[in-house]
C-alpha cells in the first residue's frame, strides 16, 4: 500500500460528478490497490472520510472511518435522507485550513456496493451520516464550502 496525493482546490477535479463504476472494474487488482491506497492516504492525513476524486481519480468510491476501521462504499447514493437537520462545524483535506457550519440531515440511508461488489444499504445517524453525505457531495462535484452557512476558521477560499 502507499499514500496517494490530496488534491486540493482548485483543482478541477473536485467539480466532477463521477459517473458509477462497472462492478468488472471494481474486480480488477489495480482497483482493489486503489481502494487500500485511499484507505491508508485517509489514515496518514488524519481524515474521517475521503473520495477518489479527493485523490484525482473519476472513480465512484469513498472510505468512511467508523468504529471498527474503513468502510469503502463504491457507487453510493444517497436513497433517503431524514426531515431533521443539524448544523456542525466540517473542514475538508481538499481545502486546507478553511472551516464552516454545514446544515445535513440528522439521518440517512445510503445505498452502495462494497469492494467486492455486493450491494449494501446503510442507515447512518450523526457523524457517520454527515461524513457519508460529505464524502458523496465529493463524487457529485460539490463541495462542503457550498453548504456553509458561517465560516468559523480561516478564510473564506478561493474557489475557481
Amino acid at each position: 500500500m502507499s499514500r496517494i496525493p490530496i488534491v486540493t482546490i482548485p483543482n478541477r477535479i473536485l467539480r466532477t460528478r463521477v459517473e458509477p463504476l462497472p462492478v468488472g472494474e471494481l474486480k480488477k487488482p489495480q482497483v482493489q490497490r486503489f481502494i487500500d491506497d485511499m484507505v491508508e492516504t485517509m489514515f496518514a492525513a488524519d481524515g474521517i472520510g475521503l473520495a477518489a476524486t479527493q485523490v484525482g481519480e473519476t472513480k465512484r468510491i469513498i472510505v468512511v472511518t467508523t468504529r471498527d476501521g474503513a468502510m469503502v462504499y463504491v457507487n453510493p447514493q444517497i436513497t433517503k435522507r431524514s426531515f431533521l437537520k443539524e448544523t456542525m462545524e466540517e473542514g475538508c483535506l481538499s481545502i486546507p485550513g478553511v472551516f464552516g457550519l454545514v446544515r445535513r440531515n440528522k439521518r440517512i440511508t445510503l445505498s452502495a456496493l462494497d469492494r467486492n461488489g455486493n450491494a449494501l444499504t446503510v442507515n447512518a445517524e450523526g457523524l457517520f451520516a454527515r461524513i457519508i453525505q460529505h464524502e458523496v457531495d465529493h463524487v457529485d462535484g460539490v463541495l462542503f464550502t457550498e453548504k456553509v452557512t458561517r465560516y468559523t476558521k480561516g478564510e473564506r477560499p478561493r474557489i475557481e
